[in-house]
């Protein structure tokens, strides 16, 4: 399956959690500091900052290859916890009265801009350079990550896509990999070892 069609899957999985979620489950807790509506908002964003980056000029360099890259030299130096909880909150208020309408809006137009784009189309992030397919890799992971994130603050079952769920947990093998710990990954996943506690690749 192309990484446009499990996109596309993985969106709509989200948007069917926030189909089902109760107008009183807004405002419990989601993850670390954000409520459910703050998370929602965060794992919106997945959709929303691929539309921004399409109405952006296309830059002349790749400077980013892949998906794995984009984790190890933006989100990891570049990315500030503070702001990107602070742009959840503003994503949350940006979901409105309507979370379902504005979401299914979203996820039409950016389907759309995506569909109008050559297959080696360039997007600019932070001045970096990535191919849409490989940032459209980080985009299944953030909505298949936190489609389980609003499962669980919820009691909602995530119906996610097994294409997303195997773009997810590829990337963070990679990145896991590119990070110098693919031996501890596979220590423990063939259950000889166990990953040291707090361990995130993220």
């Amino acid at each position: 399956m192309s990484i446009v069609a499990t996109f596309g899957q993985s969106a709509q999985s989200f948007l069917g959690i926030l189909k089902q979620i109760e107008p009183d489950q807004w405002e419990l807790h989601g993850l670390r500091n954000w409520n459910v509506r703050s998370l929602a908002g965060h794992a919106a964003r997945a959709i929303l900052t691929v539309e921004n980056y399409l109405l952006q000029e296309e830059p002349s360099d790749l400077t980013m290859p892949t998906a794995e890259d984009y984790y190890g030299s933006v989100f990891s130096q570049f990315t500030d916890a503070a702001a990107v909880e602070l742009r959840g909150v503003q994503a949350g208020e940006w979901l409105g009265s309507d979370p379902v309408g504005q979401v299914s809006a979203a996820i039409g137009r950016t389907r759309a801009l995506i569909d109008e784009q050559p297959p080696n189309r360039i997007v600019s992030i932070g001045g970096m350079g990535i191919l849409l397919s490989e940032y459209l890799r980080t985009r299944v992971f953030e909505l298949v990550v936190h489609s389980i994130d609003l499962s669980r603050a919820t009691g909602i079952r995530a119906d996610l896509p097994e294409s997303g769920i195997e773009v997810a947990a590829g990337l963070a093998s990679g990145i896991t990999v590119s990070r110098g710990l693919g031996q501890d990954l596979l220590l423990a996943l063939t259950g000889r070892a166990s990953l040291p506690e707090g361990f995130s690749v993220v």
